[in-house]
């Protein structure tokens, strides 16, 4: 699997699987093409402005756009921010094939040894078991005191409720001992 920069071509896969309602169901709703257009706009600026940023995925053997991972600064305030998250999308047909938690492991690698993170972070809601399996099996640790509402959904909607790991360098760096 190849991280890399985005291209123009990868918004007919990036838009199908950000309109895949099974993809996107621990999301708000699924996004239309001209608002999938929109966040690869967002995503190239994170880049542009910090130096880092979520990297297009494809396969190496075919060539295909598989999804993101990457850190991204965290958009909102909340008890853990200021924070650079750690996070990832792939599309269905990728699932379960390992390729979420290989880019995040990398990912990690960059934020520690490049950016000189002290901490990265990940949240997601509650309900999104799939993803605390990836955030778990790449090193990271859950605090139920960290639990928290995501401020920007609306009161009752059910996926507010968010859950928070972290990891820091020096758990990071233990999990490199043999």
């Amino acid at each position: 699997m190849l991280m890399r920069q985005w291209r123009d071509d990868d918004l007919p896969a990036f838009a199908a699987m950000c309109r895949d309602p099974q993809v996107m169901r621990y999301f708000p709703e699924p996004l239309s093409r001209l608002e999938s257009a929109a966040m690869i706009g967002r995503l190239r600026g994170h880049f542009a402005e910090l130096g880092f940023g979520f990297w297009a995925l494809e396969r190496k053997d075919t060539g295909e756009f598989i999804g993101f991972t990457g850190l991204h600064v965290v958009g909102f305030k909340a008890p853990f921010t200021p924070a650079v998250e750690i996070g990832w999308r792939l599309a269905r047909e990728h699932w379960g094939l390992g390729f979420a938690s290989e880019a995040a492991w990398t990912a990690l690698g960059c934020g520690f040894e490049r950016l000189k993170l002290d901490e990265i972070v990940s949240f997601t809601a509650v309900s999104n078991e799939p993803s605390q399996k990836v955030m778990q099996a790449i090193g990271m640790q859950y605090d139920e005191s960290d639990d928290f509402d995501h401020p920007n959904l609306p009161d009752g909607h059910p996926l507010k409720p968010h859950v928070l790991y972290r990891i820091s360098r020096e758990q990071w760096l233990n999990t490199l001992k043999p």
